[in-house]
């Protein structure tokens, strides 16, 4: 029964992280840059994200765009557009596959391999998390780079934008949660193997008639 509230708790967090990656994925805030010249603050904000860019000006008004062009956006843009949505149906796959081979379904016999199918899906979580902790980092280090670099005008440095914070809590969610459904699902290997019935043998007693204790 514990092993069971844990593979459900881990099936639980691999869910959240997953819907963590789509949330960072449709977030514009990957870089936040702010207009400073000399002493005075510009009044706005420019958010830029994988799909889109966005204004946001002092009284609260916000304009966003989508980019234009495809081929003409950067590589680590790119990449991670691609990978986020990788990330996203390969979270779908992995959400079907634990919830087959779940300790609390019944769409599979208890057995090897359906304690090989929640395997599987707990790997699909951790190979989720690899996959977005990618340009997750990529986009961090150009941050950091920029940031620290001279050369680079104040107006065009970049901070890390909440959609950063989130992807990496969304990483540990689905590393977390694939670990533990993987975990769980190992130890009930020898639990789910069929028991081995033993018969205690039928002797006749002197007077021709079996013993009762043999049927007790």
């Amino acid at each position: 029964m514990t092993s069971a509230a844990l593979e459900i708790l881990g099936l639980g967090l691999g869910i959240l992280g997953w819907v963590g990656v789509i949330l960072a994925c449709g977030l514009p805030m990957w870089q936040v840059s702010a207009f400073i010249d000399g002493n005075i603050v510009g009044a706005q904000t420019i958010w830029e994200g994988l799909w889109m860019n966005c204004v946001v000006q002092s009284t609260g008004q916000m304009q966003c765009k989508v980019y234009d062009s495809i081929l003409a956006l950067p590589s680590e843009v790119q990449a991670g557009r691609a990978l986020t949505v990788i990330v996203a149906l390969l979270g779908l796959v992995a959400l079907m596959v634990t919830v087959v081979g779940a300790q609390c379904t019944n769409c599979i016999r208890p057995g090897k391999m359906k304690s090989r199918i929640v395997i599987a899906g707990g790997a699909i979580y951790i190979l989720c998390g690899v996959l977005v902790l990618v340009p997750l980092c990529w986009f961090a280090n150009i941050v950091i780079s920029d940031f620290y670099d001279p050369t680079v005008p104040p107006s065009q440095k970049r901070e890390m934008g909440a959609a950063l914070y989130i992807g990496w809590a969304a990483t540990a969610l689905l590393l977390f949660g694939g670990c533990l459904i993987c975990c769980c699902s190992c130890s009930q290997r020898d639990e789910t193997s069929f028991p081995v019935k033993y018969s205690a043998p039928r002797r006749p007693t002197s007077n021709g008639e079996y013993d009762k204790k043999n049927y007790v």
